[in-house]
């Protein structure tokens, strides 16, 4: 069980060291949340991007951040409307630590709108902020907020930016300080995901699936079936003899009493559903 700290201000040597390495280093912190070495010592993902996130994005972060969370990753983020909160959320349904970077202090939720959703990231990670209650809120404080994403996450995910997001911002950060930036690709016809693909272009990595965050942030998750098998009876023994390393359609008809014919339709079948693919020379794998 956490212990929860309602408001604590951090200075000097309690400011955590991976925020004290970074360029401009936050000179003092507030924060309120569960100890914070009980989110330090787990593997980090920032997840920052578009405020006017559309059905792609947030299909996106269901995706990869559920796979994330269940993974024991903590998730950073800044709390705002659209990818922002959708990644902190998808953390906390997915029983994972989450922390949100606020660009206001910690009495002055920002977005407003989100308070609530605050007060759970609170008991399940914490809330961190440069800002007193007493500082003015200033413009510039939401791009300098975006170097403590950057500097407290091991590895950054995009999953929906445009041109101009400000999610850019915290991907420069990122680069600055050596992290892994990662972008998903989107339809290049969509200005939602311009920024994405022009990051991509420019080096970030491209991720299409759960494994590429993994590897990213240097842990071996076994990758698990996505699919049960739903063919008949006959296709169900073919798919098993090639999912056990047979893979010589001639030695399985023979195995199975199979005519030629009905192994081609069954060989035929398993490929359009998308369970094997040939390796040439009737020799076939499993793909699931």
């Amino acid at each position: 069980m956490h212990s929860l700290v309602n408001r604590h201000k951090l200075n000097g040597q309690d400011i955590p060291e991976i925020l004290r390495q970074i360029e401009l280093p936050p000179k003092q912190l507030f924060y309120s949340g569960i100890d914070i070495d009980s989110w330090l010592k787990q593997p980090r993902l920032g997840v920052v991007g578009s405020r006017k996130m559309t059905s792609y994005g947030a299909d996106t972060v269901d995706k990869l951040v559920s796979a994330a969370a269940r993974a024991g990753v903590c998730i950073i983020s800044g709390l705002a409307y659209g990818v922002d909160a959708r990644a902190h959320q998808v953390a906390l349904d997915n029983g994972a630590l989450t922390v949100a970077v606020l660009p206001t202090g910690l009495e002055n939720i920002y977005p407003a709108g989100h308070r609530n959703l605050a007060e759970h990231i609170k008991a399940s990670g914490g809330l961190i902020s440069e800002y007193s209650p007493e500082d003015p809120v200033y413009k510039v404080n939401f791009t300098d907020r975006n170097r403590l994403i950057a500097g407290l996450s091991d590895a950054l995910l995009i999953p929906e930016a445009a041109v101009n997001s400000g999610s850019l911002h915290t991907a420069r950060y990122a680069l600055t300080q050596g992290k892994t930036v990662m972008a998903v690709p989107g339809n290049i016809t969509s200005a939602g995901s311009e920024g994405c693909n022009n990051l991509i272009k420019s080096g970030a990595i491209a991720v299409t699936e759960p494994g590429d965050i993994f590897l990213a942030l240097g842990l071996n998750i076994k990758r698990q079936s996505k699919r049960i098998f739903k063919g008949t009876a006959v296709e169900g023994r073919v798919y098993k003899q090639i999912e056990n390393g047979v893979s010589d359609q001639e030695a399985i008809a023979a195995g199975l009493s199979l005519g030629g014919a009905e192994m081609a339709a069954i060989l035929t079948s398993l490929e359009i559903n998308g369970y094997i693919k040939p390796l040439g020379s009737g020799h076939w794998t499993s793909q699931i």
